[in-house]
């Protein structure tokens, strides 16, 4: 077999990895890391110049730390609803928008007053995240820039373009994120029109190709900077956590993948649609043929734990540790709080990007390690939510692999296990976006016959982890006290979200 090369573009950086298909392995890996600037509060953006600089030196390290030249695939997975303006030639026009960035609330929340049938695939209204919203944010806010934008495409189309010099869209990112109609095989022009950015589909990569399928070969003089010998193909990929899908091998319906880090996704597939209100999806055609996928997820996780230790109580790395210890002491659901994991609204099941945190119970005796507990509890309520809420709605989970950084948060871990209350498959060691980039590499260079079978090749060894059943008796308790917490501060939520909007349009 061969080795194919995955190409891994997250929030910080870029990580290559060199896959040995014989082996089953990842047999190099390396990062080179890009900056993100926050011109004001709720943006964020990134120089995709910078990723371009990024992408050449790891590659040609992870390339050269194998010792061979012989690349056969090559796979691009990047965090979803990056959005990039530029001309034809790939030249770009301002600063990618970054998935985070919430600028365009005012547009998400009109396309939620548009009634079309594809809407009913993200809930009936696109998330401020997505593209289509931040598309419409340039057309009213940045006039001229969206006017010259002969392309507007996300991260992962941007860079395979670079990589082949053809310009094709992800069947993946289009369906979940553009309102593309995976089984009609076509956009709506009059969604587009609702909107009011009748020419946005002139401007998408409107030559849609689903993941695994060959976009054309690498260009020779890229080839040749990279340090790769012949022209290896280069295999359409897309969103970074769902391409993870295959990595953790939970292609089948039932099979559940979990992401935490600074936010957490939950992803499955069902056999068949269904109505799940809150719920993105399910996408018919998504990721693979025959199969509707399901997201749910959760937008402040690791990064509210990381904003207490960091920001709030200020610790190092020395300390954050003696505070997981004395976290771990304090018995579940034993601190008097309840937490609200709502920093930065709540994605499923509630779809209210207008709630936010709270801690609920405080006094005078409550210290820095009750109330991590509370939070990380919190955290984990909200995946346990997230995953109860689903099979309440028909969706069987049958098998649960968690990965991410929340692997090595061993409190977060095992909290979130508990709250879930079903034995769970961790994926400690291996970046399943590189692994399942690596599935859609192998498989358009026909080392596979379909993603499936290559995917449940080389997914990653996963440990099992049983939660204990009192704790889990506990966590359940909390549940109904997070739920109704939520129901109660919603409003207060709602006046403090508006508040704050109307002060930062003041400054």
């Amino acid at each position: 077999m061969s080795l194919v090369l995955s190409l891994d573009f997250g929030t910080g950086g870029i990580r290559a990895g060199v896959y040995d298909l014989a082996a089953a392995r990842m047999i190099s890996v390396a990062e080179r890391p890009y900056a993100t600037s926050h011109p004001r509060p709720g943006w964020a953006e990134q120089d995709p110049e910078e990723w371009w600089t990024a992408m050449k030196a790891a590659a040609a390290e992870a390339v050269a730390a194998t010792g061979k030249r012989g690349i056969a695939g090559i796979s691009v997975a990047t965090t979803a609803s990056t959005v990039v303006a530029c001309r034809r030639d790939g030249s770009p026009l301002r600063p990618a928008i970054l998935w985070m960035d919430c600028r365009a609330a005012a547009q998400s929340a009109r396309t939620g007053q548009v009634r079309h049938p594809v809407l009913a695939y993200s809930g009936e209204g696109d998330a401020v995240e997505w593209l289509v919203p931040k598309a419409m944010w340039l057309a009213e806010h940045e006039r001229e820039t969206y006017a010259a934008s002969e392309v507007l495409c996300e991260a992962v189309d941007f860079i395979n373009f670079r990589l082949t010099g053809r310009w094709a869209g992800s069947r993946l990112n289009a369906t979940c994120k553009w309102n593309y109609d995976p089984l009609q095989r076509r956009f709506s022009p009059e969604l587009f029109e609702a909107f009011g950015v009748p020419d946005l589909l002139d401007k998408l990569p409107s030559d849609i190709v689903p993941v695994g399928e060959a976009l054309a070969a690498l260009k020779p003089e890229l080839a040749a900077e990279l340090g790769i010998a012949g022209a290896p193909v280069v295999a359409q990929g897309g969103i970074d956590a769902h391409i993870g899908v295959f990595g953790a091998g939970t292609v089948a319906p039932g099979r559940m993948l979990m992401i935490g880090g600074t936010s957490v996704v939950h992803l499955i597939h069902s056999d068949r649609q269904r109505d799940l209100p809150g719920i993105w999806g399910p996408y018919p055609d998504a990721l693979v043929d025959g199969l509707w996928l399901i997201e749910g997820g959760q937008v402040s996780a690791g990064s509210i734990l990381s904003w207490l230790s960091d920001r709030i109580f200020g610790l190092d790395q020395r300390g954050f540790e003696a505070l997981l210890a004395q976290a771990a002491e304090v018995p579940v659901g034993s601190s008097g709080l309840v937490t609200l994991d709502y920093w930065m609204g709540n994605r499923t099941p509630y779809r209210d990007p207008d709630l936010r945190g709270a801690i609920l119970g405080l006094s005078l005796w409550h210290d820095r390690a009750t109330i991590y507990r509370s939070a990380v509890e919190a955290v984990a309520l909200g995946s346990a939510n997230v995953v109860a809420d689903l099979v309440a709605k028909g969706v069987p989970v049958d098998h649960l692999v968690i990965a991410g950084g929340i692997c090595k948060n061993p409190l977060w871990l095992q909290a979130t296990v508990e709250a879930i209350g079903m034995p769970v498959h961790v994926a400690r060691q291996d970046n399943l976006s590189l692994i399942g980039s690596a599935v859609a590499a192998a498989t358009a260079i026909g080392a596979f016959p379909d993603l499936q079978t290559a995917s449940d090749y080389c997914a990653a060894p996963a440990e099992l982890v049983v939660p204990d059943g009192a704790a889990h008796s506990r966590y359940a308790e909390m549940l109904v006290l997070y739920r109704e917490a939520t129901r109660q501060v919603g409003e207060i939520s709602h006046q403090l979200a508006r508040r704050a909007e109307q002060g930062r349009s003041h400054s």
